[in-house]
């Protein structure tokens, strides 16, 4: 009877999980240049993808600039795992032509430690140009916010 009840519970924890919003503070440094930002995570429920949100915006979009897709998000109580893919069409900039160009990016946050870890593999495009095809791995810092209980709309 007790598996029974702690079953249930914790299926009703996964459940209220889905809905959640997890947010937290982070902070990404880069020479002597720092940035602060809000990330919001939904994970997925039964009739909504999860979402990803820097700063209230949205990183599942797409555009003339290309697109971009929040692909899966894991959470359970030691980790939040997001990946996502970027796709850029072909551009000119500065009389030069680009051709299309991709990013893969996997983040994984330890929700003990705060530390968010990102691999990002580029290939082709303006930015295999600017910052160099291939695997960059980056750490941020992150802090739980104070739990709102928001829910999704």
């Amino acid at each position: 009877m007790r598996l029974i009840a702690f079953l249930l519970l914790g299926i009703f924890s996964a459940q209220c999980l889905a809905v959640d919003a997890l947010v937290f503070n982070c902070e990404r440094s880069e020479r002597h240049y720092v940035e602060t930002y809000e990330l919001k995570i939904y994970s997925a429920s039964k009739s909504q993808k999860a979402k990803v949100f820097v700063d209230e915006r949205d990183l599942d979009r797409s555009d003339e600039m290309g697109r971009q897709s929040i692909k899966n998000v894991l959470i359970n109580d030691a980790s939040v795992l997001i990946s996502m893919e970027a796709h850029f069409p072909p551009e000119i900039f500065d009389g030069k032509q680009y051709g299309p160009g991709s990013v893969v990016t996997m983040m994984n946050i330890n929700r003990n430690s705060g530390q968010l870890r990102k691999t990002e593999t580029i290939k082709g495009g303006i930015l295999s140009a600017s910052v160099g095809e291939g695997t960059k791995l980056y750490e941020e810092k992150c802090v739980a916010a104070i739990p709102t209980n928001e829910k999704r709309n």
